[in-house]
C-alpha cells in the first residue's frame, strides 16, 4: 500500500526496495500489529516489458531508469581499464535487471561463514530458507532428454514465491555440452544442486514463471497483489534516503529514523520505533553508513561527517567474480541471440510472446554451466600440482582467504564457473555501460563460453567520495591485486580452449574455420595467457562483503544477528553482509539470508516483548 501518512512514523523502515528488501519488509508485514516503511530510490516496473519478458533483460542495463550503472576506478592489474557495475534500480533492485540465471551455493563455502566466527550460519541452519524462498519447476521429459537432467530430488524443490524453471529453450547444443565434458572426463553434476553439492556439468533453471513466462523477482514474489493491500506495508518510491539518523541513548548508538528526499525534492525526516534495517546492496549500504557517521575516522573527517561509530571495516573487503569471455562464429543450424541485432526480427518475437502467452525464443532462456575445481589446457590438473600451485601463490593466506585455500584443495570443490551461452561478447576498454559488452557489433552469429572465478582472493573496496548522496562511491575491486586469482583464470581461459575444440562442440556447434571473438586464441603459453585475462576480464555482476558479517576485530561491520557493531537497533541485510562470496549467482543467497533476517527480527522483537512484560 503506498501512502503519504508518514507523520506518525514506522516499527520498521527498511532502506532499499531492492532483491533482500523486499523479502525482509513482505514477512515482518505479513504481522498486522507490525507497521514497516521500504523507501526506494527508484521506480516500480511491474509489468514493464523490458523487466517482465526475460529475453528483453538486457534492454535495462544502463537506462538510468533501471541501472545505477556505476564504474570502477581505472584497474591497474586489467590494463588501467575502468570496468562498468550495472545495479538493479527499483523495486526488486539487481533481481529486476539480471540474466535469470539460478544457482546455489556449495556447502563448503557457507560453513566457512559459520567458521569465521558467525554463530548460527552453517549451511544446514541457512538451508531451509532455499527452501521458502523459492519454488523450483522439474523440467519436462523432453528437457530432461535432451539435456541429460536426471539429478532432481523434489525435496529440494521449495515452496516459496520465487520461481525457478527450465523452460524448453534447450537444443542440440546443450546436449554438446554435457557431452563435451564426459568425453574430458569430467562427469555431470552427481546430485542436485541445491543440495550443496555442486560440481560437474548442469542445466541452468531461471527465474521465470512457467505459468506466464515472465521474470520471477522480488517485486513480483514479495510485493505482489496481495502485499500491496496490507495496510501496515508502505512503499515510498522515487525516494532517496540521505542518511540514517542516529542518537547516543543511554550510552547505545540508536537509529531513530531516515532523512528522505521525496519525489518532489523536499526533505524530511521520518522516524522508526524499532528498527532501521539497511538492504541497499553492497555499493550503497557502506555508502549510506559512512554517510550516516559510521566508517573510518579519517574519512568521515575529511568530508566533515561526525564520527558516531568509529569502524574502517565499513566499505572494506569487497569481492566480486570476474570472467573472461571467449566466443566462436557458430553453424547456421544453431540458433543465436545475435539474430535480435535486426530490429525487425526482435519485433517479431515481442508480437509472438505477447500473441501466444509467452511462447517463443524471449520467453525461454538456454545456458549451460559446469562448476570445475583447477584446470589447465590439458584439463583437470593433479592434486599434488594444486597444491603446490596454491602454496607458491597463497601461501600467507589467513582468514577467509585460508577458508578459500582449503576449499579449493579439496578434489571436487570448483574454483571456476563455466558458462555456455547464445550470442557475441565483446569486450571494450571504456564502455559506456555494459551493454556494450554484450551487444551484437559483427555480423555472424555467435555462441559463447565464459569461464568466471569462483573464490576471489582478492580483496576491493567502496567508499563515499563526498558527503552527497548523490555523488556516486569510490568503487575499486582491486581486481587480481592477489596473484592466486589470475593464476587461476590463466589457466581455465586456457582449458575454455580444450572445451571449445574437442567433439560434438567442434564439428556440430562451431563453425569450421569460423571466425572467433576476441581475434586469435589463447595458445599454450601461460604468459600470454595470463596478458589475454588482463585484455579480457569484466566483472559478472557479484559484488559482496562490504559491511562483512566477522568478529569486529576480523574487520566485521555486523554481527551474526546481522546487528551494526556499535548500534543497538541498525541491521544490514543485502549481499554486503557476506563474509565470504558464493560461487556461482548469488542471488539465491541473498533470498536466503533475507529470510534468514526476517525471522531473526521477528525472534528479536518477541525477546524484547517478553522482557517488557517481566
Amino acid at each position: 500500500m503506498i501512502h503519504t501518512d508518514l507523520d506518525n512514523g514506522f516499527d520498521y523502515i527498511v532502506v532499499g526496495g531492492g532483491t533482500a528488501g523486499l523479502v525482509v519488509a513482505s514477512r515482518l508485514s505479513e504481522d498486522a500489529g507490525v507497521s514497516v516503511l521500504v523507501v526506494e530510490a527508484g521506480g516500480d516496473h511491474q509489468g514493464d516489458p523490458a523487466v517482465q519478458i526475460p529475453g528483453l533483460s538486457a534492454k535495462t542495463l544502463g537506462k538510468e531508469q533501471y541501472d545505477w550503472n556505476f564504474t570502477t576506478v581505472p584497474q591497474a592489474a586489467l590494463n588501467n581499464r575502468r570496468i562498468r557495475q550495472p545495479r538493479g534500480k527499483g523495486l526488486g533492485g539487481s533481481s529486476a535487471i539480471n540474466f535469470l540465471m539460478t544457482v546455489f551455493p556449495s556447502r563448503g563455502i557457507i560453513d566457512a561463514w559459520g567458521k569465521l566466527g558467525n554463530e548460527g550460519w552453517s549451511y544446514d541452519e541457512l538451508a531451509p530458507y532455499f527452501l521458502k524462498f523459492g519454488t523450483r519447476h522439474s523440467p519436462s521429459e523432453e528437457v530432461c532428454q535432451i539435456t541429460r537432467t536426471d539429478v532432481i530430488d523434489n525435496h529440494l524443490s521449495g515452496h516459496g514465491p520465487i520461481h525457478m524453471s527450465y523452460g524448453n529453450g534447450f537444443g542440440p547444443m546443450n546436449s554438446a555440452w554435457m557431452d563435451v565434458h564426459t568425453q574430458l572426463g569430467l562427469k555431470p553434476t552427481g546430485g542436485d544442486l541445491a543440495s550443496g553439492q555442486v560440481s560437474g556439468a548442469f542445466q541452468n533453471t531461471f527465474n521465470i514463471d512457467p505459468a506466464t513466462k515472465t521474470r520471477s523477482y522480488a517485486a513480483t514474489a514479495y510485493y505482489g497483489s496481495e502485499a500491496r493491500q496490507r495496510s501496515n506495508l508502505t512503499v515510498l518510491t522515487n525516494t532517496i534516503v540521505q542518511k540514517i539518523e542516529l542518537q547516543d541513548q543511554d550510552s547505545e548508538v540508536v537509529a531513530t529514523g531516515v532523512q528522505v528526499r521525496m519525489k518532489d525534492g523536499s526533505v524530511r525526516y521520518i522516524q522508526a520505533r524499532t528498527e532501521v534495517i539497511l538492504g541497499a546492496g553492497a555499493l550503497q549500504s557502506p555508502q549510506l553508513l559512512e554517510l550516516s557517521g559510521i566508517g573510518g575516522r579519517a574519512l568521515l573527517e575529511q568530508h566533515g561527517i561526525n564520527v558516531v561509530v568509529e569502524n574502517p571495516n565499513v566499505g572494506e573487503n569487497l569481492q566480486d567474480h570476474v570472467q573472461v569471455c571467449h566466443s566462436w562464429q557458430c553453424k547456421e543450424s544453431i540458433p543465436s541471440r545475435d539474430m535480435f541485432r535486426d530490429p525487425n526480427i526482435l519485433q517479431a518475437g515481442i508480437s509472438q510472446y505477447e500473441d501466444n502467452n509467452g511462447d517463443g525464443p524471449l520467453g525461454r532462456l538456454s545456458i549451460s554451466s559446469s562448476y570445475l575445481p583447477m584446470v589447465d589446457i590439458q584439463g583437470r590438473i593433479s592434486e599434488q600440482d594444486k597444491k603446490a600451485l596454491l602454496d607458491k601463490y597463497a601461501r600467507d593466506a589467513t582468514g577467509g582467504n585460508l577458508l578459500v585455500k582449503e576449499l579449493l584443495t579439496q578434489s571436487d570443490h570448483p574454483a571456476v564457473a563455466y558458462i555456455f551461452s547464445s550470442g557475441q561478447r565483446n569486450v571494450k576498454d571504456d564502455p559506456a555501460d555494459y551493454t556494450e559488452y554484450i551487444t551484437p557489433t559483427e555480423p555472424e552469429n555467435y555462441m559463447s563460453i565464459l569461464n568466471i572465478l569462483s573464490h576471489p582472493f582478492s580483496r576491493g573496496s567502496c567508499h563515499i567520495a563526498s558527503p552527497d548522496v548523490d555523488v556516486a562511491p569510490i568503487l575499486d575491486p582491486r581486481y587480481f591485486s592477489h596473484p592466486a586469482d589470475i593464476e587461476i583464470m590463466a589457466r581455465s581461459a586456457m582449458f575454455v580452449e580444450k572445451l571449445a575444440s574437442t567433439e560434438p562442440f567442434r564439428s556440430t556447434v562451431f563453425q569450421p574455420r569460423g571466425r572467433r571473438l576476441p581475434d586469435g586464441i589463447v595458445p599454450n603459453d601461460l604468459d600470454c595467457a595470463r596478458e589475454f585475462v588482463r585484455r579480457q576480464t569484466i566483472s559478472i555482476m557479484h559484488l559482496s562483503a562490504t559491511c562483512s558479517m566477522l568478529p569486529r576485530e576480523q574487520g566485521g561491520v555486523v554481527d551474526s544477528r546481522l546487528l551494526v557493531y556499535g548500534t543497538r537497533n541498525l541491521r544490514v541485510v543485502d549481499a554486503s553482509i557476506f563474509p565470504l562470496e558464493p560461487l556461482g549467482n548469488i542471488q539465491t543467497t541473498v533470498y536466503a539470508v533475507a529470510e534468514k533476517a526476517a525471522d531473526m527480527i521477528r525472534q528479536d522483537r518477541s525477546m524484547i516483548y517478553r522482557q517488557n512484560k517481566l
